[in-house]
């Protein structure tokens, strides 16, 4: 992972500023009755009118797969992350809906801008006490994860920290093969943040300038997954509901800075 500059951070602060204000205005369009397409259309019209671009939209695994067609991924109770925008995909009553959005910022047509990316699971109506829990413990999970960071820390205990608290709170399954991952001049960057104990990676070390992309993916029963039939979406593989909560991060001297707080988060 590359540390960042000073100037770097300046702009990734910016640029995350804008996001979580963008993903916050989205968060107030989803209820009973939209379309997830409409969604998706005001997010990239919003980060285009910001001076971005979607960080998502066209993005490839692999040069020989299709790129992703969507600015947001959107998804539905089982579905944990990779959800396409559809026009019929319309949210209803008793949802638990996830939108998670990526922005490159400022755009330019000669230079490469800067990264950042956060997620959050929202409930469409009235939902049953069991998914505003699932919710609740996946939300708090990601600041367990923030308010361990600071320099010094090492990977694998960061996500032991994260898994100890999910623990605690009852039977949860946390993803394993889906995990939080550095930032900045890429959407993915290494290193790979996973959401519990990896013995590997005890001789990853915090520093700061470093920038991290925490995403806790938590379930109401196991942790495998697959990949539906439209090559994107990834579900959970005995169908329980998951939910997803991200921010971006910045390392710093004495902690960590998350620059993609929705407003009401303040």
């Amino acid at each position: 992972m590359l540390i960042k500059t000073k100037e770097e951070i300046k702009l990734l602060k910016k640029g995350g500023k804008i996001l979580g204000e963008i993903l916050s205005d989205l968060a107030l369009e989803c209820r009973p009755g939209v379309a997830t397409w409409e969604i998706d259309r005001l997010a990239e019209e919003m980060i285009l009118q910001a001076g971005g671009k979607p960080a998502f939209k066209f993005y490839k695994n692999h040069p020989t797969e299709p790129p992703f067609p969507a600015t947001i991924c959107a998804s539905f109770n089982e579905e944990i992350v990779h959800g396409i925008p559809r026009r019929d995909l319309v949210l209803k009553n008793g949802d638990m809906f996830s939108i998670d959005i990526g922005m490159e910022w400022p755009a330019s047509p000669t230079k490469r801008g800067l990264f950042t990316d956060t997620a959050i699971t929202l409930a469409i109506g009235s939902v049953p006490a069991k998914t505003r829990e699932l919710m609740r413990v996946t939300a708090e999970a990601l600041e367990v994860g923030i308010r361990f960071i600071k320099p010094g820390v090492n990977l694998a205990d960061l996500g032991k920290a994260i898994e100890d608290f999910v623990k605690s709170q009852g039977k949860y399954g946390i993803i394993r093969d889906l995990s939080g991952h550095g930032v900045g001049h890429a959407v993915h960057e290494d290193p790979w943040i996973p959401n519990y104990y990896e013995r590997s990676l005890e001789k990853f070390i915090l520093k700061p300038g470093m920038v991290l992309a925490l995403e806790p993916m938590i379930t109401l029963g196991g942790w495998r997954i697959i990949t539906a039939s439209d090559g994107w979406t990834i579900k959970t593989a005995d169908g329980s509901l998951c939910a997803h909560s991200e921010h971006t991060v910045v390392v710093t001297a004495k902690g960590c800075e998350v620059i993609t707080r929705r407003p009401e988060e303040k």
